[in-house]
């Protein structure tokens, strides 16, 4: 490849990823692994999500009511606080806003006042969110990464995926979701991670 062909092939890529990269991020052709705690191995036949907090009863969903509901391909980009940002992701799950129908019908309507979400996940972790963030169209409870199931190192069988927020928004190894009346510092945030987390806004740390 000559010089030039080198430049014109640099300048076709900054072209396809104008405005697609926040502030302080680079590019990662690869899938970064990065998980604080142990990795969790939870099978599907094992795996349950429990509803719980600013509800009018408590329940929980096993794997095959998740699997009941509809099922969406999303496409989008990613990007972790840790710098990386990944283009062109597919992702199929849940929307959260489907669920949150399921939710409702187990559970009844979510009173006003339930304006935040608590994350759970297997082994510990918790990620809070404003409802408002989980109610784009965008926003799975995610199974299937790049047409194949999710890997335990990823975050399966059940990962949120939050894209408009750092990935630390999108929990791995999902169990729960805490419906609260009032933002509450999950895990890293309780260590001086932003309470919102966007990237465009370099929201990193509070």
């Amino acid at each position: 490849m000559s010089l030039f062909d080198k430049f014109s092939k640099k300048a076709e890529t900054e072209d396809e990823t104008a405005g697609r990269i926040p502030p302080g991020q680079h590019l990662t052709k690869g899938f970064p692994v990065l998980t604080y705690g142990a990795t969790q191995h939870v099978k599907t036949a094992e795996w349950s999500c429990r509803i719980f907090g600013l509800v009018g009863k408590e329940a929980t969903f096993d794997w095959d009511e998740l699997m009941a509901l509809p099922q969406t391909e999303v496409h989008c980009d990613i990007h972790c606080v840790t710098r990386w940002s990944m283009l062109d992701t597919t992702w199929v799950g849940v929307r959260f806003v489907d669920f949150l129908k399921a939710v409702e019908a187990k559970c009844g309507p979510l009173p006003a006042e339930a304006t935040h979400v608590m994350q759970h996940s297997y082994g510990g972790y918790t990620t809070n969110t404003p409802l408002s963030f989980l109610t784009d169209e965008n926003v799975l409870l995610a199974h299937t990464f790049k047409g194949e199931p999710l890997t335990d190192e990823h975050g399966g069988p059940l990962r949120m995926m939050v894209p408009k927020y750092y990935f630390w928004k999108s929990a791995k190894w999902l169990n729960g979701f805490e419906f609260m009346n009032e933002d509450r510092a999950g895990f890293w945030e309780r260590y001086g991670y932003h309470m919102r987390g966007d990237p465009w806004q370099e929201e990193r740390f509070g």
